[in-house]
Order: C-alpha cells, then sequence, then structure tokens
C-alpha cells in the first residue's frame, strides 16, 4: 500500500473502489485523499480503445443485499480461513511445499459456490452490456480470471491477500491476471545458483 500511495503523491493517477470488506470507506466517495480518488465505480479505457466498467462487484451478490446478518456471518468466516490459511501455509513453506488456498479450494469444491459464481459473472457482464460498454472488470467472488461472458469481456483481479492475483494491463490494452505466487517461484528459481558440473573420476 506504500507503494502505491508514494506512486499517488509523485503524480500516478489511483482510482479507490471500495467493497464490502471496506465498506466505511463509501462514506467518502468522490473525495480525493492523498492523490487518491475514492469513487462507488469508474470507466477504464484499455490502451485498445475498449471501455470497461470497474466496480467491486458486490452490489450483484443477492446474500449481500438482501441477507446482511448472513454476509457479516460470511464475512468472519472468510476471515477465519484466511487467518488459518495463513498458519497452514507457513508450515508447508518450512516443509518446502508451495503456497496453497484454502478458501479457493473450499468455493470451486462446493457445487454451490460454483453455480454463484457462474450466476455472478452473467450478472456483471450483462450490467456492462446495459450501459453499452465492452467490458467489466471486477472482484468480490476472489476468484481470478479473464474470460468472454456473452460477448462482454469479464475480468475479476481476484485478490491480493490470499489468492495474490491481480489484473494487468500492458501497453497494447491486452489484460493479464499476475499470480505473485508463480512470480514469485520463477524469481526464486532464476536466482537459484546454477548447479555445479561434477567431472567423472577416471
Amino acid at each position: 500500500m506504500q507503494k502505491v500511495l508514494r506512486k499517488a503523491r509523485k503524480g500516478t493517477r489511483v482510482v479507490y473502489v471500495p467493497g464490502n470488506h471496506d465498506e466505511a470507506l463509501r462514506e467518502f466517495l468522490d473525495l480525493h485523499f492523498g492523490g487518491i480518488h475514492v469513487v462507488g465505480e469508474a470507466v477504464h479505457e484499455t490502451a485498445d480503445g475498449r471501455r470497461l466498467l470497474v466496480i467491486h462487484g458486490d452490489a450483484f451478490d443477492a446474500i449481500v443485499t438482501t441477507a446482511g446478518w448472513l454476509a457479516i456471518l460470511g464475512d468472519r468466516a472468510y476471515n477465519a480461513a484466511v487467518a488459518l490459511n495463513t498458519w497452514y501455509n507457513h508450515v508447508r513453506v518450512a516443509l518446502g511445499y508451495p503456497y496453497w488456498s484454502l478458501s479457493k479450494y473450499l468455493k470451486l469444491k462446493v457445487k454451490n459456490a460454483v453455480s454463484f459464481i457462474t450466476a455472478f459473472e452473467h450478472a456483471v457482464a450483462a450490467e456492462a452490456r446495459r450501459r453499452g460498454l465492452d467490458g467489466v472488470v471486477c472482484g468480490h467472488i476472489h476468484k481470478a480470471e479473464i474470460r468472454d461472458v456473452d460477448g462482454i469481456v469479464y475480468c475479476n483481479d481476484g485478490d491480493w491477500v490470499e489468492s495474490c492475483t491481480a489484473l494487468v494491463e500492458h501497453h497494447d490494452g491486452t489484460l493479464e491476471i499476475l499470480e505473485w505466487t508463480e512470480l514469485e517461484a520463477v524469481s526464486v528459481a532464476r536466482a537459484a545458483p546454477a548447479p555445479a558440473a561434477v567431472q567423472a573420476a577416471d
């Protein structure tokens, strides 16, 4: 976060779209703090001319919008899973295993979660189409993905806390999901010393 704040101070345009995990910041929509503009939603135009609706996405979650107490319970269960996952991964790393996401595994294994994710994707894509836009960038369900949903570019950046994913745009407008664990593994592999050549004795 400090790097983002530093970039904002140096003139980089930073737009912050709060969601249900930082809902208190919605009290400050349309205000600027240290070069960061807090908004409920935005429209981003890519380098190749596509216009994308940028939203958090919780407004399309029927549980959040119709049963607030259940959303709070779900939020607490999610936070508990993240805390458990942190300790579990400390042990995995100590044993030489890579990072593994507990909540991602649980979401993809539960049939209702899979059908919810599909319904969510179609709902946000339909909103982008209704507004005459080319695509949508969102988060909320923490499942990083870029795909076509009924002719709309659907981009979910996942999350940086647990899944360690981010959505980036290249200079030509190409969109890509970056996975920190994969990037870190490549970086570690490149930094590792090459194995010494072993010469067989005559």
